[in-house]
Parts: C-alpha cells; structure tokens; sequence
C-alpha cells in the first residue's frame, strides 16, 4: 500500500505508518507522536468504536480543538467505517446541541485535555470516561440510525457549515475527494519529510482536515499541533520549531502583522525553515498580500476552496510571485465555469457566478436533499454562489459572494472592491463592505473599519479618500469605526451582526 494506492484515510497513515513507525509526526506543547505511537492510540480508539457498537455509516461526533486524540479519531472513525464529524468545542451549548441533532451520531466525544470547553460541554452531557483517558464519551445513542449502501462507503466525513444564520448544514466529504485533495495539496507545496507545518487550524474545517492533516500524511511530513492560536507561539515555532509552511485566512496573518507591530518589532523574523506562505479560505485583500509577502520575504500564495469541494478547486503554483490576489489555477480532477443568472458561460473577464464539478465534489448535504437541490445544476454542477472571473491565462479571481454583492443604482458594486481600497488607507486593521436596502428598493452601502492597534482614523479625510478612488455608485454613504469585529471561529468577520448593532446615523 502507498499513498497513491490508498482508498480510506486509514490506508494512507497505515502505509506511512508500515515504512518509518519511529517518525516524529504530531509536536504538540506536550509531547511529540511518533508515527507509532499515534498508531497505538488508533488501534484503541478503534476497538472502543466497536464496543461502543459503531457500524459502517455511523456518525461518530467529536467536540473537539486540535489534538492528537482528534487525529486518531479520524483514523479509527475510517478503519470502522464511520463518518467522523468535528464540531469546534468553543461552539455554544445550543450550537452544539443542534450538531448532534443534525449529526444524529452514535456516540459523541470530547477534547477534555486540551480544551476547557470541551470540558463544560462533556460535562452538560454527563458524559463518561473514555478508555483513552485525555477523552470523554456520551453514552452510546442506541438509536442513531446507520447509514447504509454506496454513500456509506463513500463517505468520510460530515464538515457542518455555520449554523450563525439558521441550521446547520452538513456537509458529506468522501475518501476518494479528500485523498485527491491531499494529493494535489502535498504536491502543490512538494512537500517532503523535512517539512513541518504550523498546525493550529481546526480539523473541524476542511482547511485543517485537508490541506495541513491529510496533505501532510500524503506528503510524509510533519506537524506542529496547537489546540489554540498564539501570535508569540507562532514566531517561536518558525525561529525554533523548523517550521516550514505557513497557512492560514488572511484575517490570522492580520494578527500576526498587528502582534509585531503592538510589540515594537520592526525588524524581518527569524524563519530559518519556512519556504511556503499561504492565505486560504476568504478574499485575500492587495495590501495584506504585499504586507505578508515584506514580512517574510516570501511570496504569499492564494487558493479557492470549500468544504463542497473537499477544498482547494485552484491553487498558485509554488514559488510564484503574483502582482494580483488571483486564486491560481485549476487543480487535478476539477472543472469550473463561470456563469450568468441563468447559467450560460460568460467569456473571459465577465464576473458571473462560480459553478463547480470532479473528485471532490460532495455528494449532498447529510439528509437534506431539498438544501442539496438548491445548490445542484443539470450535468452535476455545484452552484457555489461566490462570484469570480477568469483571467486570460485561466487564472480565477474571486470578487465576493452572490448573496453580498450590493446593486446600486443599478450598478453592481462587490464589497471586495470597496474594502480593497479602504484598507490601504494608513491606519485601518480592516474593512467590511455590506448593502442595506432603503425603502425605495435601492440599496446603500456601509463599510465597518477597525483601526490598527493605537491607531485614530480620521474619517473625514477616509471620506475624502473614498471620493477619489472609487467611482460615485461605489462610495459608502456611511463609514463607521468599531473597536473589533465580530468573527466566526474560522475568522470570518460576521457581517450581519455589523448591521445589527449599527446605532441611527
């Protein structure tokens, strides 16, 4: 077996595992996991599966922040057949009930050693000791209902989509679609044994189950493993740790510019190792790119995925240094078009909406045929509703959502755009560009800024920039300054709470 070879997760670290069991794997602020001893907790874990009377097409949930424990989980989850569904453990109770009503799982794990809130949930669930004493357990829920046929093969994963604005959605991730992705990811980077990778992204996202956990088995790399995110922890990592690879969203390489610059640094950091900078996961704004890319003196590389499509659709190619924020290009087993309202292709350079199809695409939506229906085109098309444009080299260039373009005054205006240009101006940390319809059916714009650390932004003069670098449909009609935004766990600013806690003008 090699990991070309492999059809299940399992396959791929039981084969790494065969060839060099004394290899260090996961350096978590602990310990550090040899291959072998991560096979010894799989094992473990996958015989308590059985006990627990877990079958092929289960749903096995774990509450949970990054861990070994988490790992092996997902290992076992796919030696028994199950479908492992991570939910991050800073979720709040009703967050999480609503998961495990979605997920319908036949026993739910917790985290409890790495995370305190892991630990109020296990203990809302009176749950019981695991056989593996850094974990929980729920009691066996005899009633989940297996699933069963082709799709419970399949099937990998369950990745649930933000339950901020209605009810979960999960999505289905098979083992053909993330093992492709961790090939084309490991390849991309040409990872080797020698890299190591900052791990702190949640395996609970399809950024950090795919492109750092599965791409780093393929690749026969390793990972330095955080439960939590620390700017100082991070710049230790990559001066002591050898780290390598460096990815993340553009809002966690934000934070790491602002730490530097509320400690006074001003001087280059110390990355002896790293040779891979990548931003992922959001629109990666001009000025952040070209901050990072001074920064660390490499270039920062940019990709489009989602969890639909078990992650990256394009990719940069490695060591490219790119003048523009384009996605890059079209991975292995993928296809895109770019489409009008009513689905016919426009021509190079139209914006229109991004459809997608190939390996990694999902199945659906875990038993929700009417959510997977809204989003499935005729010939197997995903509808992503993310709008973009290719570039005359076949490169895409993501503009924003569908659902968050602004029309005013009958011009169409992309958030992504306005915030380009108002993040450059000196002083501001961020922005966020949403509409907000008036009661004559148009729309106006308002853009959120948050100020640099110790910084005061003089909207007046931000008004005056505005005036002169955007055309007079695209110009906010109301600029306002918050301390922070409000942000998901994977660092997406939440735009609809921006709105709701907007005081009159």
């Amino acid at each position: 077996m090699t990991a070309n070879t492999a059809t299940r997760l399992h396959e791929l670290f039981d084969a790494r595992a065969a060839r060099a069991p004394e290899q260090p794997f996961l350096f978590t602020a602990e310990t550090t996991w040899t291959l072998a001893d991560l096979g010894q907790l799989v094992a473990t874990l996958e015989q308590e599966l059985h006990d627990c009377g877990v079958v092929p097409g289960d749903r096995v949930l774990v509450v949970a922040e990054n861990c070994a424990e988490h790992v092996a989980l997902v290992l076992a989850c796919s030696r028994v057949g199950a479908w492992s569904c991570g939910v991050n453990a800073r979720m709040t109770r009703a967050e999480i009930g609503a998961y495990i009503d979605k997920a319908d799982p036949r026993v739910v794990y917790f985290t409890t050693a790495v995370s305190e809130a892991a630990q109020a949930h296990a203990r809302t669930a009176s749950a019981l000791p695991s056989i593996v004493s850094t974990l929980q357990r729920s009691p066996t829920h005899s009633e989940a209902v297996a699933e069963q046929g082709e799709q419970a093969e399949r099937v990998a994963s369950i990745i649930f989509t933000s339950g901020t604005t209605g009810q979960p959605k999960g999505v289905l991730v098979t083992h053909e679609g993330l093992l492709q992705f961790a090939r084309v990811s490991a390849e991309s980077r040409a990872l080797t044994p020698q890299d190591r990778a900052y791990a702190y992204l949640p395996m609970t996202h399809i950024f950090g189950l795919g492109t750092v956990l599965m791409a780093s088995l393929y690749g026969g790399s390793a990972l330095i493993m955080r439960s939590k995110f620390d700017p100082a922890d991070v710049f230790d990592a990559l001066a002591q740790g050898g780290v390598s690879m460096l990815q993340g969203p553009p809002a966690m390489f934000a934070r790491l510019l602002s730490w530097r610059r509320q400690q006074g640094i001003d001087h280059p950091p110390h990355c002896p190792a790293l040779r891979y900078v990548y931003a992922g996961a959001a629109p990666l704004d001009m000025g952040l790119k070209q901050a990072v890319e001074t920064c660390f003196n490499q270039p920062l590389h940019h990709g489009y995925g989602l969890s639909e499509y078990a992650g990256a659709l394009c990719l940069v190619r490695t060591g490219v240094a790119r003048e523009d924020t384009s996605a890059g290009y079209l991975v292995d087993g993928a296809e895109l078009r770019i489409v009008d309202p009513e689905g016919r292709d426009l021509p190079t350079g139209e914006r229109g909406e991004i459809w997608m199809r190939g390996v990694g695409l999902m199945p659906g939506y875990f038993r929700d045929p009417t959510a997977t229906a809204q989003v499935m085109r005729p010939g197997g098309w995903y509808a992503s509703g993310d709008l973009g444009y290719l570039d005359p080299d076949g490169a895409l260039t993501v503009v924003g959502r569908l659902k968050e373009m602004i029309i005013r005054s009958g011009f169409n205006v992309y958030p992504g755009e306005v915030e380009m240009v108002l993040t450059a101006f000196p002083g501001i940390e961020r922005v966020a560009v949403v509409g907000r319809r008036e009661a004559d059916g148009n729309e106006e714009i308002l853009a959120f800024i948050e100020p640099m650390p110790h910084q005061t932004i003089d909207l007046p003069a931000l008004q005056a920039y505005a005036t002169e670098h955007l055309a007079p449909y695209k110009r906010p009609s109301r600029i306002v300054q918050v301390d922070a935004f409000p942000m998901t766990l994977s660092d997406k600013v939440l735009k609809r709470q921006l709105i709701e806690g907007l005081s009159p003008a």
